[in-house]
């Protein structure tokens, strides 16, 4: 690996464990302003106080909320879109570029792909080129890849997910975010099929707060590298705590019950 990708990628990853607590912030172009997110400085300076490894965002949005408080937390922006008021919402276009990031202080850049849409084949494309030229700058790639489309029955299907995993390696990614398949054992064959760090992302908000910490603690059990997850996180009542309990679990090992006991529930 280039000495560039390596330092940026110790940015975001722990250095010690291999695994990383990303926080998504990129919901905005998405589905507006979400409870949250509708102060970006209070919501990054608290993931700081929390101890998360790194936030993700858009390139409008660095300006107005990163590292404001000088917090040591890793700066990934996102480079692809799409707005739930589209008639295609699944259509991810690129809207920024490597360069664009690397002028903002990016230690790293993401783009989204669901494979399965009508528009799959530009995604692939934007991801591989993304890929190439992030290669040429030394900057890792996170790809989230879902399967999201018509002929897509489960998106949590253990094989489908594997799918989605291996896609994102194939093409040139250094970390992966994809859903979590519900189990310890279908999960470590997601991991076991892919030579990156494989993270969970988190889907819907959930009621409760140890069914998230369990399933984030079922993920590492299976060889998972961690989380990138927002709305679980930053719309959580407690949410410093709450990245707290998660450092717990993801760089100490400790037990879902002693992480739910920090936050106090």
């Amino acid at each position: 690996m280039q000495i560039g990708k390596s330092v940026r990628m110790e940015r975001i990853l722990n250095r010690n464990t291999g695994r990383t607590i990303v926080v998504p912030m990129d919901h905005g172009i998405s589905v507006g302003p979400l409870k949250g997110l509708r102060s970006m400085r209070r919501a990054v300076n608290d993931m700081v106080k929390g101890g998360a490894n790194a936030v993700l965002m858009h390139k409008g949005l660095v300006r107005c909320s990163h590292r404001e408080e000088g917090g040591d937390v890793g700066l990934i922006v996102h480079l692809s879109a799409s707005t739930c008021l589209s008639p295609l919402p699944n259509k991810k276009t690129l809207v920024g570029t490597v360069e664009d990031a690397l002028r903002l202080g990016a230690d790293a850049v993401s783009v989204h792909v669901n494979l399965g849409d009508e528009a799959e084949a530009q995604m692939l494309s934007d991801l591989g080129e993304v890929a190439s030229a992030a290669t040429s700058w030394g900057v890792p790639v996170l790809a989230m890849v879902y399967a999201r489309g018509p002929q897509i029955k489960d998106e949590f299907d253990p094989e489908v997910v594997a799918h989605c995993a291996r896609a994102g390696e194939e093409l040139g990614a250094d970390i992966v975010k994809v859903p979590y398949t519900g189990d310890v054992e279908s999960f470590k064959d997601v991991v076991e099929g892919c030579c990156i760090p494989v993270v969970i992302a988190g889907g819907p908000k959930l009621d409760s707060t140890r069914d998230f910490l369990q399933m984030v603690s079922d993920s590492i059990e299976a060889g998972g590298a961690g989380l990138s997850v927002g709305r679980n996180v930053f719309q959580h009542e407690n949410r410093v705590k709450l990245v707290e309990a998660l450092h717990m679990i993801v760089h100490e090992d400790e037990t879902v019950d002693n992480a739910l006991a920090h936050i106090g529930e």
